[in-house]
């Protein structure tokens, strides 16, 4: 069964039956990642061209690596090396892209609805890696992937997520897919740092959302706990005293950790800031399942490729 749908550009526009697609197939992908040859011949004769114009590592390598084991051919352009550093527009490197005649465009940009843009004039499936910060639909799927495997199930879990929450798309896609799941998010940070009205955006679902007042009653009982990056490069400036004062009064460390239920887990998008949001003793404990993510992450980026450029 395919998508019905040319692009993945975020979540708010993915139906419950969607999610769970993409979801169960990425749990077929995920067994072929642990053969001693990782290679299907699903999308043999399709190519796959990864346009990032924002630095990443485990969203472009993931998608990398999931073409390449659907036996796709996977072409990599970044900012620098494009011809945007000499003044192209981002819709002439698109149109110039489409004239070679790719399967799926993977892009990540810094402006909110930048993919958007592109899927409307390109015929190749365009999925959104990160758009400022709108949204991130394939990191989402993973920490739901990531969250199902562990927990059975989403619905009803209390998740708790931490941090910058204003600039982080991480946040505003697994708010939308969460509550779309029955689970109860809550969110907590600095309130320089807690988008105003968010609950609003997010339609009535299965689950809920709410702010909580402060970390510690955001973390007790949750079933997850979920840290984010501090945006630095999305921020101005003032948003916090320091980053000491952040890691005392929001970073997660064991004394918060054992507020949450006994079996909790912990998630981060990465890249961690180990000793701000984070204590390395948590990130490397028991609970944090931070590595099991990125695995994921290939095996959801292997079933959103798989159903969006038609494999067999």
């Amino acid at each position: 069964m395919p998508l019905h749908r040319k692009d993945l550009l975020g979540i708010a526009d993915l139906s419950v039956e969607e999610i769970n697609l993409i979801l169960d197939t990425a749990v077929t992908f995920r067994d072929i990642n642990t053969r001693q040859i990782k290679k299907v011949p699903t999308l043999r004769g399709k190519t796959v061209i990864n346009l990032f114009f924002e630095a990443s590592t485990r969203t472009r390598t993931s998608f990398e690596i999931a073409a390449k084991r659907l036996s796709a051919d996977a072409v990599n352009i970044s900012a620098s090396t494009s011809s945007v550093v000499k003044g192209e527009t981002l819709v002439d490197t698109a149109l110039n892209l489409q004239a070679m005649a790719p399967d799926a465009i993977v892009i990540r940009h810094s402006s909110s609805g930048a993919p958007h843009q592109i899927a409307k004039i390109v015929k190749a499936g365009v999925i959104n890696a990160g758009d400022g910060a709108h949204e991130h639909p394939t990191q989402a799927l993973l920490d739901a992937l990531t969250i199902r495997h562990a927990k059975g199930r989403l619905a009803g879990l209390k998740v708790a997520i931490i941090g910058d929450v204003l600039h982080s798309r991480v946040a505003r896609s697994n708010a939308h897919l969460l509550t779309k799941l029955g689970a109860h998010v809550v969110l907590a940070g600095p309130r320089t740092l807690m988008p105003f009205g968010l609950e609003k955006l997010i339609p009535p679902g299965n689950g809920s959302i709410r702010f909580a007042e402060n970390v510690d009653e955001a973390i007790t009982d949750a079933d997850v706990v979920m840290m984010l990056r501090i945006q630095m490069e999305r921020q101005s400036g003032g948003f916090f005293p320091s980053l000491r004062e952040y890691s005392i009064h929001f970073g997660l460390n064991k004394r918060r950790l054992a507020l949450a239920k006994p079996d909790a887990i912990v998630l981060h998008p990465g890249p961690i800031n180990r000793g701000v949001e984070i204590d390395s003793d948590v990130a490397d404990g028991a609970s944090s399942l931070i590595l099991d993510q990125v695995e994921n992450g290939v095996a959801v980026r292997m079933a959103v490729l798989y159903l969006l450029a038609g494999g067999e």
